[in-house]
């Protein structure tokens, strides 16, 4: 592994910038990639996670993707509008959105059986059931609209120079706390009894919910997450591990409801972004220190302590969630990569981009069914690396779920978060990350080549 950073290369662009230069490559994984141990130069995992973006709302027309259909540069599709008639995607140059719905049940119906054309109707019907319409958290008629390179350059900067995944799938069939949970523990449940995982089962929609997001929490013990998260093995196994959490205001409601009263996050104030103090192993473990606030990944990233394994959350106004600002969670998300590419971690380091749910937006592809949850439907996926295929849109059918089988697989000798093996049983109904359909992120690097110099980009902001 290299003892110098290569020098950052300031870079200044323009949106046909993005387009220019080296040829966009797209391919599907090989088998040869899987079997590299190149994975070991990576000592560092950072996953940043946003919120609420389906794949066609961001890189719908990004070249080479799989993307809104044209024919004479008009979209193919056009959805059912419960107003008369149908809407096809449009370029949406706003910077604030409002989306729509997007609980399990708004799930099935914008997939409809796998037409995929029911997201005018679920968000004509948000709005209607809604006491305050012009509420952005309610849902509104732009969710069949798309940006590109004009609204989000520094994202298709980064797909173009570095990865783009276009068949990554939220894992789970609904919204923002069952995917966060599936992103830490391949699982979204409710438990039955206090500390007991095999009183587990399946809850795509409604888990145990933060104090203030659900009814029924009278005891003061609840949520109690008793199955096995990551943070077991990654303990175990004696590999570092932080989860930074921005404070400031959570956007959701419980259940995903249409509207509510914010709510305040903080690294100790778990939540429906911050689900890990409510994991038992956390607790008997002593990590809940490993949940700390989004200052501290700043000063990790320039002294060049970040941890193997790290996750980053951020509050409302950052996060792209609707009514949130789409320029302000990418200015957050630049200053984020900017930290770590000018830091001395840089050159070991994978930073993998996502968005937890599709929110309501238009997409194109009905997602796979892999079990009785999931998965949901597609998200934008980037991979940020010294070590990442330039150019390269990796096909390969995936998940957060690969996620946690790259971590297995650098860190725990391939070790899964299966009860059968990790010596905490619970009944979880299968090892999402040995699904056969999950590709493998190592077909998105190329280990053989140096680490490449890091680029920073304009207009990053420190969020703390």
């Amino acid at each position: 592994m290299p003892n110098a950073k290569p020098a950052p290369r300031a870079l200044g662009f323009g949106f046909a910038a993005i387009l220019a230069g080296a040829p966009i490559c797209a391919a599907h994984g090989d088998a040869a990639a899987q079997a590299d141990p190149g994975i070991h130069k990576i000592a560092h995992i950072v996953i940043v996670m946003q919120e609420n973006r389906s794949f066609d709302s961001y890189f719908g027309t990004y070249p080479g993707a799989d993307g809104i259909a044209m024919q004479g540069g008009q979209p193919v599709a056009c959805v059912p509008d419960p107003k008369g008639g149908c809407v096809r995607p449009y370029h949406d140059t706003n910077d604030v959105n409002r989306g729509g719905p997007h609980g399990h049940r708004h799930a099935l119906a914008d997939i409809d059986g796998g037409k995929m054309d029911g997201f005018l109707f679920e968000a004509e019907a948000a709005r209607a059931n809604c006491e305050q319409s012009d509420n952005p958290r309610c849902g509104g008629g732009d969710v069949m609209g798309y940006h590109d390179g004009s609204e989000i350059a520094n994202y298709w900067r980064y797909a173009h120079d570095y990865v783009l995944q276009d068949h990554l799938f939220e894992p789970n069939s609904s919204w923002s706390l069952p995917a966060h949970l599936y992103l830490v523990s391949e699982w979204s449940a409710k438990c039955a009894r206090l500390g007991d995982p095999m009183s587990c089962r399946d809850e795509v929609q409604s888990p145990d919910n933060p104090p203030g997001f659900g009814p029924g929490r009278l005891d003061g013990a609840r949520p109690d997450y008793a199955w096995t998260d990551l943070t077991y093995l990654l303990h175990k196994a004696g590999v570092s591990w932080r989860y930074y959490v921005m404070g400031g205001d959570e956007p959701d409601c419980r259940d995903d409801g249409a509207d509510c009263a914010p709510r305040r996050q903080r690294a100790r104030t778990p939540g429906i972004w911050n689900p890990l103090p409510f994991f038992d192993t956390v607790k008997q473990d002593g990590e809940l220190r490993n949940v700390t606030d989004l200052g501290n990944f700043y000063a990790d990233a320039k002294n060049g302590t970040l941890p193997s394994v790290a996750w980053l959350t951020p509050a409302n106004r950052y996060s792209e969630h609707p009514p949130a600002a789409v320029s302000a969670g990418q200015a957050y998300v630049t200053g984020v990569i900017n930290a770590i590419a000018r830091g001395p971690d840089w050159p070991s380091t994978a930073i993998f981009v996502s968005w937890d749910d599709w929110g309501g937006f238009y997409d194109h592809v009905a997602p796979p069914q892999v079990d009785a949850d999931g998965y949901g439907l597609r998200v934008p996926g980037l991979l940020i690396s010294p070590y990442a295929r330039r150019g390269y849109i990796d096909h390969q059918t995936l998940s957060f779920d690969a996620y946690v089988k790259f971590i297995e697989d650098d860190f725990l000798s391939s070790a899964r978060l299966d009860p059968a093996r990790d010596g905490r049983p619970d009944p979880r109904p299968g090892v999402r990350e040995n699904v056969p359909a999950l590709g493998d992120l190592r077909n998105d690097f190329n280990f053989a080549q140096a680490p490449r110099a890091p680029e920073i980009l304009p207009g990053g902001q420190i969020i703390r």
